[in-house]
């Protein structure tokens, strides 16, 4: 089968095409034969090396994929060969086909293409994990308040629709005028372009001094302070990525006067089965997310389609920022979608 393999760590030259065997399901496995794959920030980290699989995952880029169902290991019993999925991957999904737990595993929602299904599963599943009550898995009801910032890209925008769709106040930072844009358009009541305006003073002024209950952040160190002080009373403060540092100083006297929590999490690293698992948290999106895309309240959107063979030049496009707005996905077998 086709890959795209690292030949090191660096800038988009370091992606290679290349060829390995086809693998084969093992137990509680099935294997798919890729439609499109989703990209996404964690490839970029990846291929720097910053993000490394964790133990037993393949080497190769791509955390989820769709395509159709071509065979089934031993004990795997929900799928059958021809059924139209899409899947959460540890890696591997830079490839013509990919072998991944069952329990990773989810149909196509209906109405949806299984082309756009391949930017879904990664997304949906960090953001429901996110924004859940960590032990009882509740999410917070209508009126809820939550700084999104990144709104713009693959999961930002994810995260400001369903936010809308669960009747929140969704805020938003982006680094354009396009940006601010898009986030508008995907439902966001407000949003700030971060270059121009302090997204603390944007926060104040759109709450009345209140705050946001939740903050969703890709930033990490640089941007710590900040996040606590824009949250309300008993806010949560989610960070899935450390893109401006993993280092800062912690004002505890001001968590514990505003009774604040910080979250921190990552989904690659779960294990595959058990509490706090990818099967656990997949299944909640079953249940959760997927009704609301197949009756029309949520509507993802991947807003460019690519071809597999361009790889490299859509991590060249994401490092030069000129890539739009929203979520990409590159497409392996067109005949399938």
């Amino acid at each position: 089968m086709k890959v795209v393999e690292l030949r090191g760590y660096g800038g988009p030259e370091m992606l290679s095409p290349g060829f390995r065997p086809v693998p084969s399901p093992g137990p509680g496995e099935v294997l798919i034969r890729t439609a499109a794959i989703g990209f996404n920030r964690a490839d970029v980290s990846q291929r720097e090396g910053n993000y490394p699989p964790p133990p037993g995952a393949l080497d190769l880029l791509g955390l989820e994929c769709s395509g159709i169902v071509v065979a089934t290991g031993e004990g795997a019993s929900r799928y059958r060969v021809g059924d139209r999925v899409c899947a959460l991957l540890a890696g591997g999904g830079y490839a013509e086909f990919v072998a991944v737990p069952e329990v990773q595993v989810l149909p196509v929602p209906s109405g949806m293409e299984l082309v756009e299904a391949a930017g879904l599963v990664e997304v949906a599943a960090t953001i429901l994990s996110n924004f859940a009550q960590a032990g009882s898995g509740e999410l917070p009801g209508p009126g809820t308040s939550v700084l999104v910032h990144g709104g713009s890209g693959g999961l930002g925008t994810f995260a400001v629709q369903f936010a809308a769709a669960l009747g929140w106040r969704p805020l938003a930072t982006a680094g354009s005028r396009v940006g601010v844009e898009h986030c508008l358009e995907v439902g966001a009541e407000a949003a700030c372009n971060y270059r121009e305006a302090d997204f603390g003073d944007f926060v104040a002024e759109q709450t009345g001094g209140r705050g946001v209950d939740l903050i969703l952040d890709m930033v990490g160190g640089s941007y710590l302070a900040r996040n606590l002080g824009a949250l309300a009373l008993d806010g949560r403060l989610m960070i899935v990525a450390t893109l401006g540092g993993a280092d800062a100083e912690i004002d505890l006297r001001l968590m514990m006067r505003r009774r604040l929590t910080i979250q921190a999490t990552t989904l690659r690293a779960r294990p595959i089965d058990g509490p706090n698992s990818k099967a656990e948290i997949v299944s909640r999106v079953e249940r959760v997310i997927w009704p609301m895309i197949s009756s029309g309240r949520l509507r993802p959107r991947a807003v460019l389609r690519m071809r597999f063979d361009d790889v490299r030049q859509v991590h060249a496009a994401h490092a030069a920022r000129s890539l739009p707005p929203g979520k990409v996905v590159m497409v392996v077998s067109p005949g399938l979608g």
